[in-house]
This record gives structure tokens, C-alpha cells and sequence, in this order.
């Protein structure tokens, strides 16, 4: 079931056109990876499927189709409840490990300890953070190492149920550990979530995506599964970059 259908989509800031009538869909339940040069649109794209493109100063043309329904009418919260984005750089609120991932479940109305409590520690054990920081759940988040960080950053994701992740480079600060617990984490994530990853580490793509999408210069050059992007490619651009000629 495709969970996200883009069809004609252009993006722009101001007078400069950032993508150029893209058109996709995403298939529920597994990982796709968005793969191109520096500068592409890929993390544009992004922004733009949970509605962050507009306070980016950016805006779009085109339609997006969340679960068959246009996305201009839902709420911007109800998009960011189902469709979760993490980014590059760990972004940890300037408080407690507890109250990062207590903070958007109880501005979507969950008050009650005991639930707060299991949120807390059901996303925890999701990304592997649990037994690692369970006795200091009081301490500054910033004090996290950069993986924990990430990791934590993805469990705060998770803590309102989203059916989307979007992650934008989410490995590129991080040691080959970190990015292995990572990837490990994301293969068992798709049975239950629909993931979107923006990746330079076209090994990463190969290794953890069912599909992927190159872009250059605001456009979908190919699309479609990551086995026959990689191994047999239709377009001679999507060769190059993926042989490293160019990007």
C-alpha cells in the first residue's frame, strides 16, 4: 500500500526552484532511501512531506497524498504526529533525558504518570537506550554521547506513534558502532513504521533500503527497488553517481 503518494511536486525559496515536479510514492512498511549529490533537494524533500518547508521560508506546488487524503486538509499537528522527522545533527531539548521524551506526548494531552512513565521507557527499550541510561533519566540530555544523542533524538520520534519517520542523514555524525546500531535498528523498524532515510553512504542505501530515489538537481532521475537501482540502472546519470564519477 503506497501510505504516501507525491505527484507533481516543485519546491521553491523565494525565485530559486529547489525541486522540479517530483512524483512518487512511498510504500508503507518499508525503507526508502533518497539518495544524490550535496544540494539536490533531498532534505528539502523531506521537510516538505511533514509540512516544515513553510517555516523553512520555503513553499510548494504540487500535491501530497497522506493515506489517500491531501495534506492541506489536516491540521499541521495531526501531519507531525503521524510523520516524524529526525535530523542530522542530534537535536536533544536543552533538558532531561525524561523530559525530551515526555515533552510531545503531553503536548498531544497524555498527562497521566503511569503511561508517561511507560512511553518513557517502551521507546527506550525500541532504540536499545534503556539499561544504558534507565538510572539517569534526570541528567541533562546534551550530556548524552553523539549516538546516544541520535538514538534518543529517534526514540522522542517514536513516543507519539508516528506512522512516518523521516531521517535526514541521521548517521553522519556517528562512528561505524553507532551507525551499525542504527541501520540494525531501522531493518526491525519497518514492520512497524514506514521509513524515509536521506543518505550520502550509498552503502547505507544498498544495505538497509527496499527502494530508492536519485535525485540531481531537484529532479527524480530513477525510482524504484533499491537491488535494481543499484545492480541495473536504466538511467546513465544514476550509473555515474552510484559508480562514484560524480557527487
Amino acid at each position: 500500500m503506497d501510505i504516501l503518494k507525491i505527484n507533481g511536486l516543485s519546491v521553491s525559496y523565494g525565485n530559486k526552484k529547489v525541486l522540479k515536479d517530483l512524483s512518487m510514492n512511498i510504500i508503507e512498511n518499508k525503507i526508502t532511501a533518497i539518495i544524490g549529490p550535496s544540494g539536490c533537494g533531498k532534505s528539502t524533500l523531506l521537510t516538505t512531506l511533514n509540512l516544515m518547508i513553510e517555516e523553512n521560508g520555503g513553499n510548494f506546488t504540487g500535491k501530497i497524498l497522506f493515506k489517500d487524503k491531501d495534506m492541506s486538509s489536516y491540521k499541521k499537528d495531526e501531519i507531525r504526529r503521524s510523520i516524524g522527522m529526525v535530523f542530522q545533527k542530534p537535536t536533544p531539548f536543552p533538558f532531561s533525558i525524561y523530559k525530551n521524551l515526555t515533552y510531545a506526548p503531553k503536548y498531544y494531552g497524555t498527562k497521566d504518570k503511569v503511561k508517561l512513565n511507560s512511553i518513557v521507557e517502551d521507546t527506550l527499550k525500541k532504540v536499545g537506550l534503556f539499561d544504558e541510561i534507565n538510572d539517569e533519566m534526570n541528567m541533562g540530555a546534551n550530556k548524552l554521547s553523539g549516538g546516544q544523542q541520535q538514538r534518543l533524538c529517534i526514540a522522542r520520534a517514536l513516543t507519539v506513534e508516528p506512522e512516518i519517520l523521516l531521517l535526514d542523514e541521521p548517521c553522519s555524525a556517528l562512528d561505524v558502532k553507532n551507525t551499525a546500531n542504527i541501520e540494525d535498528m531501522l531493518l526491525k523498524f519497518s514492520k512497524e513504521y514506514t521509513i524515509v532515510i536521506v543518505t550520502h553512504n550509498l552503502s547505507q542505501a544498498k544495505r538497509i533500503s527496499d527502494y530508492t530515489a536519485f535525485i540531481l538537481d531537484g529532479e527524480i532521475i530513477e525510482y524504484g527497488e533499491t537491488e535494481e537501482i543499484f545492480t541495473n540502472p536504466k538511467d546513465n546519470r544514476t550509473k555515474e553517481y552510484i559508480e562514484g564519477i560524480y557527487g
